[in-house]
Parts: structure tokens; C-alpha cells; sequence
């Protein structure tokens, strides 16, 4: 159909009002091109030449090593060429930036935009006015049809065609879109061309808002964010009625370091739990692993000889120097749950066993001795003084989150920067492609299991420290479901190869500010479980509808 709308422009036109633009640039750009010539780009040219030489199997040692000296010599002498035409380049580079700031939205973009508004009109126009004729087509059908079978293929008739009708108008308008977009780009590419890709911050960040105003998709958008958009809404509610209900603030300074005070050795767990669920694994041993661990620590910190027995023992450390006895502490915690952890690992790893079933054998053996072997007695209060060592408060500042802080950034890093991290989300993804691309399923699986159990016993180590002991069995019941719920609220999918480390901190201080938020409020510890439990619903469930419309 034939353009009848003048605002509307035209491809050739929309060509002509860039053509004076670019051409003023380009010929700024064959200036800068032929000073570059022997100077940036024979050095870049060069560079790529000594990869090739380094790469090189058919040259020997001594060829290698002469070809690279004298293409070292060729790039320093370019690089004076290049020192030479340096500001004269600057301030072609400044000209043209300059021009292009002056000419092209005035004199291209806006006119561009303005022929999209009205071509998007026109696109709403002709989408309704089809709609309507199609309604009175399909009226004036029905009018002549008695026959319930043929009604219903006018029926069916009629959703296709007003199907049909849709795609045409969401076609024009991802056209229109492209037009906008390719529009802004432009004027990118000619200063990619002028500052050989090395962009501005600025520029950096105007084509990264303009890439995701291009790439944004509603119904994505709410199937990624739409928890913690109601989650947020929660957290105002809550801070709105708390100082009607309690007379006072809720996110005060000191709350908020209470609530990530508490939320470090949890999160200690979380980044265990994490990389399990990454492998589309779970474990349901880390409560159990908790208590076990301040078990321990609480038995070898203890002020004083302990008054309970561990089968039958009565466990004396006093004459031990108070570091000498955390230190201890510490690693005995982590020897015990990464043991634990690298059994349930090595049965899911070399018997394909399901996780959950090796996690939960875990659960109840370790559950079964610790209390077996304490009769289930609480070991009271460690040393107050090791705590103000290991996580003093430093000017109301609770040390304990730099502890939180640091495993954060090691995980990451394991996750984003070394092999096991690379391998972690390749499994995941796909343990045949993965198998197949020579990564050890069984030694990747393994070693997250390690990994985490490492992570378990610090962090139960350090709840001991936060509560200053009172290690018994039972402590730490629940914190498997709070670890896996964080994962999830986080964004790891138990689909397996997604997640971040960000998603992970972001879960457990939502979990854990909601739990400070209603304990705060006086609401029943039952009734927190009903919040958490809803929470992971809509998170799990939000996490499969992406994965089946990814699917």
C-alpha cells in the first residue's frame, strides 16, 4: 500500500537528510584515516601479526624470536608516527563530534522520530480500522448462518483473521522500532569509526540505555522483576505501618546493621547451597550441618571445662590460647561438613543419585549422632572474648558482614574468573554437551559439594561467634529452607546453568529483612513460615514459566 501521509518519510528520503552528515564526517574520517595509516593502524595490524608469529607452529625458537623483534622495532616506530599526529587526530576527532552534536538530532534524528510517531499512528489506524471491518464481515456471516457447525468455523474464521490482523500491526510496529533504533546508531557507528571503538563514558552510556530501551520486553520484564517488585511493595507497607503499629521506624541505621549482622552467616550458606542448585542439585542437610558445626565450635570455644559429655567425654580446652582455640574451632567445623558434603556429592556424582535423597541421608545421620552422642544437651556460652577477636564491633559497626563481604567476592569469583566456575554453569546447562566437551561431570559435581561444605563450616563457625555459643542439635533447623529459598528468589534456577552471585546476596537479604521486618511487627514465628513459603512459590513458579517459554 502507497504512502499517502507527507509526514511520513520515505527510505530515500530518510537517506537524503543523512547523506550531507555523513558525508561531512566521512571526509573528516579519510583525513584521520590517512594519518593512521602508518601509526594506530600499522600498530594494531602489527600486533595481530606477533600473535600469528607466537601461534606460529612452523617457525622455531630462533625465527619466532627474530620475526618478534623486528616487529617490535616495526611498532615502535609506528607508535612515534603516531605520537606525531596525536592532537592534530584529537582535534579532527573533537570537530566531527562537535558537528555531529550540532546537525544530527536537529537536523536528522527528530525528523526520523517525527516520521515514526506518525508512521505508528497510522500503523493504530489502520490495525483498528481492519478490527472493524472484520467485526462486520464476521456480523454479517453470522446474520446468514442457522447451522451450529457452521457458526463455529465462522467463529474460528474470524479469530484467525483478527490473529492475522495482529501479527501485520506488530510487524509494522517492530518495524518502526528498528527505524528508531537504526536511526540513534548511526551517528555510533561514524564515532566508532572516529575513536577507533574507544567511546566515552558518556557514549557508553547512552547506546546502553538506548540498547535496552530497544531490547525491552514487558512480559520479560515482569517475569524477571516482578517478585521484587512486590516484594518492595512489602518492605514499603511494612515500613509505612510499622511506626503506627509499634511506634517506631523500621529501617533504622541500627535494624539495618542488625538485619545484615544476621544475615552473614547465612549467607555463608547460601553460597554453598547456590552452586548446588547451579548443577541442578539442592541439599537439605544445611540446618543439620549448622547445628553440628556450633556443636563443635561451641564444645572447643567453651568458657570453662564443658559440663556436657560427647559420648560420654568430657572435653576440656581451657588451657588453650583463645585464637589457638577458634583457629581450631574453625577448621574442625569445616573438616566435618565438607566431609559430609563430599559424601552426599560423591553418591550424586558417581551414582547419579538424586540429591535430595544423599542430602537427606545426611540430615538424618548427622542429625542421629550429634544428638546421640550430646543426649541432646546445649553446651552454653564460649568465651566472650573470642567473638571481640574474630568480629568485634568496631564504632557500633558489626565486623561480622566484612566476613560476608569477603566470602562474597571469593565465590564470585570461583563463579565468574576460574575454570570451575566455567565448568559449574557448562554441567549445569547441559551435562552431555558438557561430557562431551571433555569437562569431568563427576570432579565438577564433586567439587561443588566441597565448595559448599566449606562454606558451611565458616558460617557455622561464625553464628557460634554472633550468638556467643549455645550450640546444641537442634539449632540451625529451618536454615536449609531459608538457604534454597534465597537461591531461588535470587534467580537460580533449579532448571540448572543460571544464576549470579548478586541474585544470591540479594535473596538472603530479602529473606532475612522480611523475617527482621515481621518479628519486628509482633507476627507469629508460624506465620512467618506462610510468608516464606509464599515468596518461594511465586519465585519457583516464575522461574518455570521462563524456562518453558524458553523451551
Amino acid at each position: 500500500m502507497e504512502n499517502t501521509n507527507k509526514d511520513i518519510l520515505t527510505a530515500e528520503q530518510e537517506e537524503q537528510l543523512r547523506e550531507p552528515i555523513s558525508a561531512y564526517v566521512e571526509d573528516i574520517q579519510k583525513q584521520i584515516d590517512a594519518m593512521r595509516a602508518e601509526g594506530s593502524t600499522k600498530i594494531q595490524t602489527l600486533r595481530n601479526e606477533l600473535i600469528h608469529v607466537k601461534n606460529d607452529k612452523t617457525l622455531d625458537a630462533r625465527e619466532a624470536n627474530d620475526r618478534s623483534v623486528a616487529i617490535h622495532k616495526e611498532i615502535e616506530d609506528a607508535k612515534v608516527v603516531e605520537n606525531k599526529h596525536k592532537d592534530e587526530i584529537k582535534a579532527l576527532v573533537g570537530k566531527a563530534e562537535a558537528y555531529l552534536k550540532a546537525n544530527y538530532k536537529t537536523k536528522y534524528l527528530d525528523r526520523v522520530n517525527a516520521s515514526c510517531d506518525a508512521q505508528l499512528a497510522q500503523a493504530k489506524q489502520k490495525y483498528t480500522a481492519a478490527l472493524d471491518t472484520l467485526k462486520k464481515e464476521h456480523d454479517a456471516n453470522l446474520a446468514k448462518l442457522s447451522d451450529k457447525h457452521e457458526i463455529k468455523d465462522e467463529n474460528y474464521v474470524y479469530k484467525n483473521r483478527q490473529f492475522d490482523a495482529k501479527m501485520t500491526y506488530q510487524n509494522e510496529l517492530q518495524e518502526i522500532k528498528d527505524r528508531r533504533h537504526e536511526a540513534f546508531t548511526y551517528q555510533y557507528h561514524l564515532i566508532d569509526n572516529l575513536r577507533m571503538s574507544r567511546f566515552t563514558f558518556g557514549q557508553k552510556q547512552a547506546q546502553k540505555w538506548e540498547n535496552y530501551r530497544y531490547t525491552f520486553n514487558k512480559k520479560q520484564f515482569f517475569l524477571k522483576n516482578g517478585l521484587y517488585i512486590v516484594i518492595v511493595a512489602i518492605f514499603i507497607f511494612l515500613a509505612i505501618i510499622t511506626p503506627v503499629v509499634k511506634h517506631t521506624q523500621l529501617f533504622t541505621v541500627t535494624n539495618v546493621l542488625n538485619i545484615l549482622q544476621q544475615a552473614s552467616p547465612r549467607m555463608f550458606l547460601a553460597l554453598g547451597v547456590a552452586g548446588l542448585i547451579l548443577l541442578t542439585g539442592t541439599d537439605l542437610s544445611v540446618g543439620r550441618m549448622v547445628g553440628m558445626g556450633m556443636v563443635t565450635a561451641t564444645i572447643i570455644m567453651h568458657q570453662g571445662i564443658n559440663t556436657g559429655a560427647v559420648f560420654g567425654h568430657i572435653f576440656d580446652f581451657t588451657s588453650w590460647p583463645l585464637v589457638g582455640k577458634a583457629l581450631f574451632a574453625l577448621l574442625v567445623c569445616i573438616i566435618l561438613t565438607t566431609a559430609f558434603a563430599t559424601v552426599a556429592g560423591f553418591f550424586m556424582a558417581k551414582f547419579r543419585m538424586h540429591p535430595f535423597i544423599s542430602t537427606m541421608s545426611n540430615m538424618l545421620i548427622i542429625f542421629g549422632i550429634v544428638t546421640y552422642a550430646t543426649k541432646g544437651v546445649s553446651f552454653g556460652a564460649i568465651d566472650a572474648k573470642i567473638p571481640q577477636i574474630f568480629i568485634p564491633k568496631i564504632n557500633g559497626f558489626p565486623t561480622i558482614i566484612l566476613w560476608a563481604v569477603a566470602a562474597i567476592f571469593v565465590v564470585w569469583f570461583i563463579w565468574n574468573k576460574t575454570t570451575l566456575g566455567k565448568n559449574l554453569y557448562a554441567v549445569g546447562g547441559n551435562p552431555e554437551a558438557a561430557t562431551v566437551s571433555g569437562i569431568s561431570v563427576f570432579k565438577t559435581t564433586l567439587s561443588a559439594f566441597i565448595l559448599a561444605g566449606i562454606m558451611y563450616g565458616i558460617g557455622a563457625w561464625l553464628e557460634c561467634n554472633r550468638m556467643v555459643g549455645s550450640g546444641s542439635a537442634a539449632y540451625g533447623q529451618g536454615w536449609d529452607m531459608d538457604a534454597i529459598a534465597a537461591c531461588v528468589v535470587g534467580g537460580v534456577s533449579f532448571t540448572g546453568g543460571i544464576g549470579k552471585i548478586s541474585g544470591v546476596v540479594v535473596g538472603v537479604l530479602i529473606f532475612t529483612s522480611l523475617t527482621y521486618s515481621l518479628t519486628i511487627l509482633g507476627i507469629d514465628t508460624n506465620l512467618q513460615f506462610v510468608f516464606e513459603g509464599i515468596i518461594i512459590l511465586a519465585a519457583v513458579t516464575l522461574d518455570c514459566l521462563k524456562y518453558v517459554q524458553k523451551k
